[in-house]
């Protein structure tokens, strides 16, 4: 039975997860958010340079996340978040100062290896933490508190990052280094799970860690939903994230409102669409039980293909789409951490969750690459729009060749 506020349910510790929670209201994505490809526009670069620069990207995230997710596994969970963060805030503040297409795409670099550090750890964090209590079946609830919590932030960061983007693009950028570096902070009173301390990390070998993650892919039920999801599914949906600005300053100059009143308009659609998203992240354990994993995963793409189609006839559509854009992403990603999670064991956990990132980085090098040039060439909307037929497509034939999600936990 869960105990309202105190507890997440029954026999969790009650100062890790709250700590948690806390770390992910820190992450100050919301802050530049709202302001982040037209900064760079106005920094003179045009659809590809910046399509260049998220290739960059996840070049770095495809060559680095083993790398910082064998570290993860093998100095701590929370140094290698420390380390992550830590860089990341740097990387904020150097963003905002930049000028330069040559600058951006050096500290990309960085940005992305800040998040290679944080994104196998994180995860990894959380489950062993849970499973010292006997209650990794509740990562999914506790995943989806933590992302309604930093979402919820987000909201009132969206509203400030559009209206300190109106005054100059760049202090979104300086403010949101500060509330990263509070992250810091709140990391450093965190300690790592007995789960992870007993689990013969300082015997872990680079190579023995290869020979984990290769297990773990050798699953036949983990290949077909790594190539529906982490392929797939993340690789279509990311776009949504790099075309949402240049695509709601058209639809809504063509609707009315004056080209002077994006920005600060960004910021309370980029609030809204936090809430949105903070709603269905906070359900995300009722969605579970109610909807169940499976079904989710079969249905999802369809629509969110559907969707982006839609858009293309109908530019007003992108609105309410863009709108819970997010809050679906992060239940899905939420889902796709427990079932990973459920069916790897606690040595080289890091490293694996960091492969799978990995390989999603990889995939979606082409999609950007091809949704630029056509952005450039035709329009971002058609961009999106020939990336759901993609994922519509592409979706259906996986489906016929294998069922990605298996109902139940496999036995450990």
């Amino acid at each position: 039975m869960r105990v309202a506020a105190a507890f997440d349910w029954d026999g969790v510790p009650r100062a890790p997860v709250l700590k948690y929670y806390l770390y992910k209201a820190t992450k100050a994505v919301e802050f530049y958010r709202p302001i982040m490809y037209l900064f760079f526009l106005a920094q003179g670069l045009d659809f590809t340079q910046i399509a260049i620069l998220e290739v960059i990207y996840n070049l770095t995230t495809l060559f680095g996340e083993i790398p910082t997710g064998y570290v993860g596994d093998r100095v701590g969970r929370r140094n290698s978040l420390l380390i992550g963060t830590v860089l990341i805030a740097v990387t904020l503040l150097g963003i905002g100062l930049s000028s330069s297409f040559l600058t951006l795409a050096v500290l990309y670099a960085c940005w992305s290896a800040g998040y290679n550090f944080r994104s196998g750890s994180e995860d990894a964090w959380l489950y062993d933490t849970l499973t010292d209590e006997l209650s990794e079946g509740e990562f999914a609830h506790v995943r989806g508190r933590g992302e309604s919590a930093s979402l919820a932030v987000g909201a009132g960061a969206a509203i400030v990052g559009g209206y300190l983007g109106s005054i100059d693009l760049s202090y979104p950028w300086f403010v949101a280094a500060v509330v990263t570096g509070v992250g810091a902070v709140v990391l450093l009173t965190l300690d790592d799970p007995e789960t992870y301390k007993q689990s013969e990390s300082d015997d872990l070998s680079f190579r023995r860690t290869v020979g984990i993650v290769k297990e773990a892919l050798s699953q036949r039920n983990l290949r077909a939903f790594i190539l529906y999801y982490y392929v797939l599914y993340a690789a279509v949906t990311y776009l949504v994230f790099v075309f949402l600005q240049p695509i709601f300053r058209t639809v809504v100059v063509d609707i009315g409102i004056a080209p002077v009143q994006v920005e600060s308009l960004l910021g309370w659609f980029y609030a809204a669409y936090s809430l949105v998203g903070a709603v269905l992240s906070y359900y995300t354990g009722a969605i579970k039980e109610r909807v169940g994993v499976k079904t989710w995963f079969v249905v999802l793409p369809f629509l969110v293909g559907a969707a982006l189609v839609g858009m293309y006839f109908v530019p007003v559509l992108a609105l309410p789409t863009f709108l819970v854009a997010r809050g679906l992403s992060d239940v899905t990603r939420s889902f796709a951490g427990q079932y990973v999670n459920n069916r790897i064991e606690t040595l080289g956990r890091a490293t694996v969750l960091s492969a799978m990132a990995m390989v999603s980085g990889l995939a979606v090098v082409p999609f950007q690459l091809g949704s630029g040039v056509i952005s450039d060439y035709v329009s971002p909307l058609f961009a999106l729009a020939a990336a759901g037929g993609v994922l519509i497509v592409g979706s259906g034939l996986l489906l016929l060749w294998e069922t990605p999600v298996k109902d139940g936990v496999p036995n450990s």
